[in-house]
């Protein structure tokens, strides 16, 4: 990108269309309205996530280009705000958002994540059981998918039937919240 480039840049705040990791690309929708904004997985990764939710807010700076408005930077992620789900609420349903941000962020890598079975586990440095991870965490945490072998953060809890992931970060974003 040129230096003239960034003078067109618009910021724009609004909700992801959908995105599929797959394929390598999705679009957001601006809450002004207008045509569908291209997200790319580089652009993406940049920001230090390899997916993202659909339904999320985003803040990113764009521009158009001959083949229509395309984001260039994500600037601010917010995760998907939804309904309480079966089963995890009774793990759940006594920590408060201030409780769950006071839980330490544990460093892991994804064992394997199955979005058809709606779950996955990961393996936390230093500790040898596994953590279960929800679908819906994962979702709420901002993500759409996780790759086998991805460095991640979690904020983990004691559940009914073993240790569980309440939060998910991408390891770039625990890395610069630490770092504020």
């Amino acid at each position: 990108m040129s230096e003239n480039d960034f003078s067109a840049l618009q910021r724009i705040s609004g909700r992801v269309k959908w995105f599929d990791p797959s394929k390598g690309f999705g679009f957001i929708l601006s809450d002004e309205g207008g045509p569908d904004i291209l997200l790319h997985a580089n652009v993406l990764r940049n920001y230090g996530q390899s997916s993202i939710a659909d339904g999320a807010r985003v803040v990113v700076a764009t521009q158009m280009t001959g083949r229509g408005a395309q984001a260039v930077e994500v600037l601010e992620i917010e995760p998907v705000v939804g309904a309480p789900v079966p089963g995890l609420v009774e793990d759940m349903d006594e920590l408060t958002a201030e409780a769950i941000r006071g839980l330490p962020l544990e460093p892991a890598r994804v064992k394997w994540f199955d979005k058809a079975k709606g779950f996955g586990f990961a393996n936390c440095f230093g500790r040898p059981e596994d953590v279960f991870v929800h679908i819906e965490v994962l979702r709420r945490s901002g993500l759409a998918d996780l790759p086998p072998g991805e460095a991640i953060c979690l904020r983990v809890m004691e559940g009914k039937r073993g240790r569980m992931a309440i939060e998910i970060l991408a390891w770039e974003t625990a890395v610069r919240a630490n770092a504020q």
